[in-house]
């Protein structure tokens, strides 16, 4: 152990104690010590080299609002130019290098059109004045930028540039203006650990500083310093380039930034040149079996070969570029996350380790707002954000393993600007993970998509006996009706009309049992989860606040075994906050059964007689109600199958043992062959459980919402003798006389063309109140159909949705809609009840 200064702190000035330890002084380091500082905490920053090393010092300093359709993504990015813009010098006498020289995002293909459309109308709904302009408009803006392929420019005049290293240098004064403690050369050896809990970190020299909380900043070291606490942040750096150009004397230096993503590249003025940036499509990892500790302001020798022809279109942009010689083909590390979103949180296997980290490019743009964002989350215990796209509780142990790091990020970077069409899939690290009956479905003519790494069946070729002579692949892609919208249809209307199968073996799966399992989670659960054994119930966890934390359903097995089913992409969220709320000495065991058990949805009218024939069971609703579960045979194995639904008919999940899997398969297609039985897709699901409302949390409802504006009020048992984590709050939003005026509702666009994704803005009586959240297309009902969190300045009552003209903006277009509180499908659950 060091010695302790006469000042009660480390021998050179480092203390000695603090309540959090930010490691890692770029410009997210920076921006965190910043803003716990401001909010009174004692905070210290160790940087390993100087500020702004690793990746920060050579970032490219765009400030673009422009481009989300994440509204968190979008409302950092507003933060931050902000802070840098109007805060930061005049707190600190530094100057960020902000120039607001305007931002010009190039259309140049029909689709990219469609898309900035889409984005800009949802851009404008955030507060961001973005203005569709004509190549006159971008050539007058920028003369020497050839603007003869330009279809549409989209601009924001207020847009512009930042220095990063001025912006990193005044948010550290304000940090230490603030009370921080800032320290460079100072490497952090590792975080000490208690059992499950920070206590500290050992700096390189042996020197130990006590802290509650330390934040994992490091940018692409972030994964490797992670792992050696045993914290998991997949995050992998590839190769990033830009070149500056000799002087241009005719460039005028007030030339806005221009982002041509047809082409990969950005462009914007450089002292008395151009710098052009790229994101090529086919990018190159670096590093994969770690990023050197001393490659703090280190370049890679760049690949003239394999970036020629990505340099080539980018300067033909601007032609007088390709006239003047190179200054400079720079190539740096830049870290990416297997899907382009940031690792931001509380790590879920260590009390009190925080992760800020893999910011896949936009750290600057976004840095700002991402520091007030974890330290309003650090200090107040939540966050205003909706971050269950961002958490870092998202992504799994398998994602971290170097051949798939190596392999996801030349896609990621890749992504970068390729259209973002919605129905995208991911092309690389596929397989990793495939449910026992992943071959069968294939031979059935599954088209998968990774769904939180697993092999889902998207959609089907025909099952009609029809000969398909299409690729089993999402390609080609479209804004519009792809070329498996009927097949989609078919099993849409198979499973209202008939029987369907639906492999849905990647939903989150886990056991908990013990003498206080049921004590446990009914305290964590909004309805009584601990009655009846042979019950599944619906049920949401809420935090101390009132907000949702999670969305699932809960099985009493017996009075000490539980089984708790949530969505794929909340896996580690759940389990995390079981272990974080499940009282320390409580009796209950949380195993994870999810690839061990195989889900197989038997779904639609037909379904009753489908399960009697398979099990020769009596599945009346005397014998086997709404909600009840069964343990029964199927051919020679058991299976346990409850009656419930998430696509709004009579149905049934089957959860299978999956050494049984194939076994009960082959007897469902058997004895299916009688009934009808269709197998049914992800896309089925979508747009099923979309005309019926159903809710599914970390899409169309997230951790900023409560229970009643999402209109899930009726899940509460408030008269549960321990009542539930959160009920006192609910109690105080339902003594609120009338409806809220935030409420959730489903929105139909009458006319039946139009596609709706998200973000799609939604008007009433020509004022904007909503965007949507999630959407699919309604084959039933006749239209797109999505859900909206919908915000007035008054009570959401009938009379606000009935007495109104609703539309909603499509790539530029209103189209009329309707909008309703209870579930245009079915709303009476009469479908659901199937009376015998």
């Amino acid at each position: 152990m060091a010695a302790v200064a006469a000042s009660g702190g480390l021998a050179g000035g480092v203390p000695s104690q603090a309540e959090v330890v930010v490691v890692g002084g770029g410009v997210i380091g920076t921006s965190i010590t910043y803003h716990l500082a401001k909010r009174g905490v004692d905070v210290v920053l160790l940087e390993q080299g100087s500020l702004t090393a690793g990746t920060t010092w050579h970032a490219a300093g765009l400030m673009a609002t422009f481009g989300s359709l994440s509204e968190t993504s979008t409302e950092l990015r507003k933060y931050s130019k902000h802070l840098y813009a109007d805060v930061l010098e005049a707190e600190t006498g530094l100057a960020t290098g902000f120039d607001p020289v305007g931002f010009v995002e190039l259309a140049t293909a029909p689709d990219r059109v469609e898309e900035y459309r889409r984005v800009a109308a949802f851009n404008r709904k955030c507060g961001i004045d973005v203005q569709e302009i004509s190549a006159a408009d971008v050539a007058e803006l920028f003369p020497l930028c050839a603007v003869d392929d330009v279809y549409a420019g989209f601009y924001v005049p207020t847009d512009g540039r930042v220095n990063p290293t001025d912006v990193t240098m005044a948010l550290a004064k304000g940090a230490r203006l603030a009370g921080a403690t800032i320290h460079e050369g100072v490497a952090v050896d590792h975080v000490a650990v208690v059992g499950r809990r920070v206590t500290g970190v050992v700096t390189a020299d042996g020197s130990h500083i006590a802290c509650d909380k330390v934040v994992n900043a490091t940018g692409m070291w972030a994964r490797q310093f992670g792992a050696a606490a045993g914290v998991n942040i997949p995050n992998q750096a590839a190769e990033h380039y830009y070149l500056i150009t000799d002087d241009l004397p005719e460039l005028d230096r007030k030339c806005p930034v221009i982002e041509d993503p047809e082409n990969y590249c950005y462009i914007r003025p450089e002292g008395e040149g151009l710098m052009i940036g790229l994101f090529e499509g086919e990018a190159a990892a670096w590093a994969v079996d770690g990023i050197p500790r001393d490659f703090t302001f280190g370049e890679i020798e760049p690949d003239w070969e394999r970036m020629t022809p990505y340099l080539e279109r980018a300067m033909a942009r601007v032609p007088a570029s390709l006239n003047v010689g190179v200054k400079k083909f720079f190539c740096g590390p830049e870290s990416f996350t297997p899907d382009l979103a940031p690792l931001v949180g509380p790590a879920p296997e260590l009390d009190g380790y925080w992760v800020a980290a893999g910011l896949n490019s936009i750290g600057i743009i976004t840095g700002g707002g991402l520091g007030h964002l974890v330290a309003e989350w650090m200090t107040e215990g939540y966050s205003s954000y909706d971050v269950t796209g961002i958490n870092v509780d998202r992504l799994h142990p398998y994602q971290a393993t170097p051949a798939y790091r190596a392999a996801r990020v030349v896609e990621s970077l890749g992504l970068v600007y390729k259209t973002h069409y919605p129905t995208r899939p991911s092309s690389s690290a596929r397989g990793v993970k495939r449910s026992p009956l992943h071959a069968a479905l294939a031979d059935r003519g599954a088209c998968f998509r990774d769904v939180s790494g697993w092999e889902g069946a998207d959609w089907y070729a025909p099952q009609d006996g029809s000969k398909w002579t299409g690729e089993l692949s999402p390609e080609p892609l479209t804004w519009g009706r792809h070329h498996w919208f009927a097949n989609w249809a078919a099993e849409h209307h198979a499973c209202r009309n008939g029987v369907v199968a639906m492999d849905m073996s990647f939903m989150s799966k886990f056991r908990v049992q013990g003498r206080d399992a049921g004590a446990q989670l009914n305290r964590l659960s909004t309805a009584n989860v601990d009655g009846a054994p042979g019950e599944i119930t619906y049920t949401q966890w809420l935090n101390d606040r009132g907000k949702l934390e999670a969305d699932l359903t809960v099985t009493k097995v017996t009075d000490d075994d539980f089984m708790v089913v949530a969505t794929d992409t909340m896996h580690r969220h759940v389990l995390g906050w079981m272990h974080k709320m499940f009282e320390p000495e409580a009796h209950a065991i949380v195993t994870d059964v999810t690839g061990g058990l195989a889900q197989i949805n038997v779904q639609g009218p037909d379904s009753r007689a489908l399960m009697t024939d398979l099990t020769g069971c009596d599945f009346s609703n005397v014998a086997f109600p709404f909600r009840a579960v069964r343990e029964m045979p199927i051919g020679f194995a058991l299976a346990t199958v409850a009656r419930i639904t998430y696509l709004g008919e009579l149905g049934y999940e089957l959860y299978v043992p999956a050494e049984h899997a194939m076994h009960v398969y082959e007897q469902l297609v058997e004895v299916g062959a009688r009934h009808g039985l269709v197998h049914a897709g992800l896309k089925a699901l979508s747009s099923l459980r979309m005309e019926k409302g159903y809710r599914d949390y970390g899409h169309d409802m997230d951790n900023t919402d409560s229970l009643l504006e999402v209109g899930l009020g009726f899940t509460a048992d408030l008269n549960k003798s321990d009542g539930f984590i959160g009920r006192d709050e609910l109690l105080a939003q339902k003594a609120i006389k009338g409806m809220p005026p935030r409420r959730l509702l489903q929105i139909l666009v009458d006319d039946p063309e139009p596609m709706m994704y998200h973000g799609e803005v939604v008007y009433r009586n020509g004022k904007v109140v909503g965007d949507i959240r999630a959407a699919s297309y309604g084959h039933t009902l006749g239209g797109a159909v999505g859900l909206s969190m919908i915000e007035a300045d008054e009570p959401i009552n009938l009379r606000y949705i009935n007495d109104a003209e609703w539309e909603v903006d499509i790539a530029g277009i209103r189209y009329p809609a309707q909008a309703s509180s209870r579930p245009l499908y079915d709303p009476k659950n009469e479908r659901i009840k199937a009376e015998d």
